[in-house]
């Protein structure tokens, strides 16, 4: 794999720990904001949301930058807002400079995903993809707990700081490494591309990536107050809790790597049943320390070894789209994002207690698992009527 890949992860570490972090410092941001603890986990869907409208804007505005200068003005943007939230007193505009971070965020994945697949063999997407996905990866392991650290030493804005330092060094290795143009597919115009991404396998695929990934983000982003108000982890604990959870994702990523090119299928279908039997049995069981721990590593690693996955299904499938796709997959993958801490924070704010994220997340994962059934059916449907048209063809 090209060295730039690993440098364009570095970035997306610092990008990744700014998106996951505040699963450790939401009742730190509600007490000094004085919101409520759905209002603070809320930040995290903003920034979802951000990354869901900026993905495809920020693909097409691209196109007209090489993909350096584009690199380089998402992530500058990327650390100056950051410091931004690291100084404002105003829960306004705290929120929103997690649109604008978002917004720049999304814009240096899609054109980061486009550049480190165009840079691999053709039938290798799903390991350099893996590579990107680790800084997220790393992020969880490392960042997020770095993070949830310093905001229990120094508070929550010693963690906006440090991710506003932390993305000094890839703008610089993103000057020096990243050419200033990149060679790419011929380029067959916005409109043939958006045609393409009209595939129903790729629209599929984008659902359940939504939809998993919206199972991962409702349980992760109330993680923090389900480990100290049901499983009885103490606070001091909670860094290390969230680094499990990341040690796990990092698995799930390397065997994503692994399989996603050559044995998507089974891992798919097998992942996906387990991710779905895990979210259940972690809300039966929540109330047990020793469980929580396991159940928080196990799921981290189903979730990313099936979201990395239908990740890299979805640029084989988009290859008609080469600017747009990784575009498209940011975007529906940060629409689960969005969506799961708004119905997590809707579950408890109605009453259901810090235990009901889990419950969502499983109701998610159950969905995921109907609309690829339902998408098979209507496939094998699809054929069967196909075959019996070309027999009657041949008939007359």
């Amino acid at each position: 794999m090209p060295f730039v890949l690993y440098l364009l992860g570095l970035a997306v570490f610092a990008q990744g720990t700014s998106e996951f972090m505040l699963s450790g410092l939401v009742s730190d941001i509600a007490a000094d904001m004085a919101v409520s603890v759905p209002a603070a986990g809320s930040l995290t869907s903003a920034f979802a949301v951000g990354m869901i409208v900026g993905a495809p804007l920020m693909a097409v505005l691209s196109l007209r930058w090489s993909r350096r200068r584009a690199l380089l003005g998402f992530l500058i943007t990327f650390l100056l807002v950051h410091v931004v939230g690291a100084l404002t007193t105003s829960y306004a505009v705290l929120l929103a400079t997690r649109v604008v971070g978002a917004l720049a965020n999304a814009g240096f994945l899609a054109v980061a995903l486009t550049t480190a697949t165009s840079l691999v063999a053709p039938d290798a997407k799903g390991r350099a993809t893996s590579i990107l996905l680790g800084g997220t990866t790393l992020a969880c392991v490392a960042g997020v707990p770095g993070g949830a650290l310093l905001g229990q030493l120094w508070g929550w804005r010693a963690a906006f700081w440090a991710v506003a330092l932390i993305s000094v060094p890839a703008v610089v290795a993103v000057a020096r490494a990243v050419p200033p143009s990149t060679p790419t597919t011929a380029h067959t115009g916005v409109r043939a591309e958006l045609r393409a991404l009209r595939s129903p396998g790729l629209l599929v695929t984008l659902l359940l990536g939504a939809l998993v990934n919206g199972a991962t983000f409702c349980v992760f982003t109330y993680l923090e107050p389900l480990a100290t108000h049901v499983s009885g982890i103490d606070d001091a604990w909670v860094p290390g809790l969230l680094a499990l959870f990341g040690l796990g994702s990092s698995v799930g990523v390397a065997i994503g790597g692994r399989l996603a090119d050559t044995r998507p299928v089974p891992l798919l279908a097998g992942g996906t049943a387990a991710l779905l039997a895990g979210w259940v049995v972690f809300a039966l069981t929540a109330g047990n320390p020793v469980a929580a721990v396991v159940l928080a590593f196990i799921q981290g690693m189903l979730s990313f070894a099936v979201g990395s996955t239908l990740i890299a299904r979805a640029l084989y499938a988009a290859t008609a789209a080469p600017t747009l796709a990784g575009g498209f997959a940011t975007a529906a993958f940060n629409l689960g994002a969005a969506v799961g801490p708004w119905a997590g924070g809707r579950a408890i704010s109605s009453g259901l207690g810090y235990r009901a994220p889990l419950w969502v997340g499983a109701l998610f994962v159950a969905s995921a698992v109907l609309a690829a059934g339902a998408a098979l059916l209507a496939r094998q449907r699809r054929q069967n009527r196909q075959h019996r048209q070309r027999r009657q063809r041949r008939q007359h």
